[in-house]
């Protein structure tokens, strides 16, 4: 095999799986391989100090560097023959840099948009919320609440079983089988 096949190959795999990777993250066909993770595994950049960018091994840069590599160095084999080893340099040095090109866009245009979620943020117990339909002694109401800045609402009954008017405002204590027990904010600050 010729270098510029070994070039030739290193270039059609790369492209290829580049644009398979492309392709299954758009359509979010998860892989086995998951080549589709831009942080090298999902959970990249939760709290507790985690890594919040393209990591270098991941399947993408690896398949952009291919692509590079194989292409600069296709090029250089067989339109313009130069010293192999020099050809080699300046292909890992290219591929190197298209990898840093896509790391770049990733980090700096894709990443700054998505949002790392906090399990925390959507719990339901301590939420403060309004009574929408008030809420009948024994029986069930609704009440809305704003949280991960998304108004919802559910239905709701009072703890301890009492009424409860249109307008109060009230703490989610606990939630079962859907259903949000409440009570007076005056009560649970007590």
């Amino acid at each position: 095999m010729t270098f510029a096949k070994f070039y030739l190959v290193c270039f059609v795999v790369g492209f290829a799986m580049s644009l398979l990777s492309f392709v299954f993250s758009g359509l979010h066909i998860h892989t086995p391989l998951k080549w589709h993770s831009i942080g090298g595994h999902h959970g990249a950049g939760h709290a507790g100090g985690g890594f919040r960018g393209a990591s270098v091994l991941s399947p993408p840069m690896i398949f952009a560097f291919l692509a590079w590599f194989g292409g600069t160095g296709y090029l250089l084999a067989e339109y313009h023959p130069v010293w192999f080893l020099l050809a080699l340099a300046l292909s890992i040095f290219v591929g190197c840099l298209g990898a840093a090109i896509l790391s770049w866009f990733l980090v700096k245009v894709l990443l700054p948009h998505e949002a790392v979620l906090n399990e925390a943020d959507y719990r339901l117990v301590g939420t403060l919320a309004r009574v929408n339909r008030a809420i009948r002694e024994g029986g069930t109401g609704e009440i809305v609440f704003t949280q991960g800045g998304v108004r919802s609402c559910a239905g709701a009954r009072r703890e301890d079983g009492k009424a409860l008017e249109k307008g109060r405002e009230v703490v989610i204590a606990r939630v079962d089988k859907g259903i949000a027990y409440v009570a007076p904010w005056e009560e649970w600050t007590k």
